[in-house]
């Protein structure tokens, strides 16, 4: 089956890394708890508006956040056990432009086990069995577009349960349903 996997907040820790750099840069105390939903983050930061936190992830200095993102424990590992029982990893993400060269490197680093990769913001383009997101809008629009799909939602703090969207609260789970449901 063909698997559509994002990358932030699925594979790739984005708040671990920002919230890190931003504790350091600043001199604060910020934790993952304080990511509550989604575009929280001039809430919870000194910027006044998203595009001001992207320009100051844009403008730090050292390697740039999309090339030094940890990933979360076990995935790169199913990806591959996935991968090896037959299943085509596309990876789907979104990302500015500036971001895009460290997104490959990222994934040649990582030896992500995909030949297929889409950046883009309009995700249900792209046909998949089966996606695997974080993004309560993306969700939505996979469940709209994509409806013989299976749509599965990364249960994370800021996002909430839909109707008709698998939840999906680790990655062995991720590879129990791929299972079930490729039979």
């Amino acid at each position: 089956m063909r698997l559509g996997i994002d990358l932030d907040g699925v594979v790739a820790d984005f708040d671990g890394e920002w919230i890190r750099r931003y504790n350091a840069e600043f001199g604060t105390a910020l934790t993952l708890d304080a990511i509550s939903h989604w575009d929280v983050y001039p809430e919870i930061t000194r910027f006044a508006d998203m595009d001001g936190f992207w320009d100051w992830l844009r403008g730090s200095d050292g390697p740039r956040i999309f090339r030094s993102l940890e990933p979360y424990d076990s995935a790169i590992a199913a990806l591959r056990r996935l991968r090896a029982n037959g299943h085509d990893i596309v990876v789907l993400t979104s990302r500015p432009d500036w971001a895009v060269s460290d997104t490959f490197a990222w994934i040649a680093e990582h030896s992500v086990p995909t030949r297929e990769i889409h950046v883009l913001h309009a995700k249900w383009r792209v046909a998949c069995d089966v996606y695997l997101d974080d993004a309560p809008h993306t969700l939505r629009q996979l469940r709209h577009q994509r409806t013989g799909a299976l749509v599965c939602r990364f249960v994370r703090p800021w996002n909430e349960p839909l109707s008709e969207v698998g939840d999906i609260a680790d990655w062995e789970a991720f590879e129990a349903l791929v299972a079930a449901h490729n039979r």
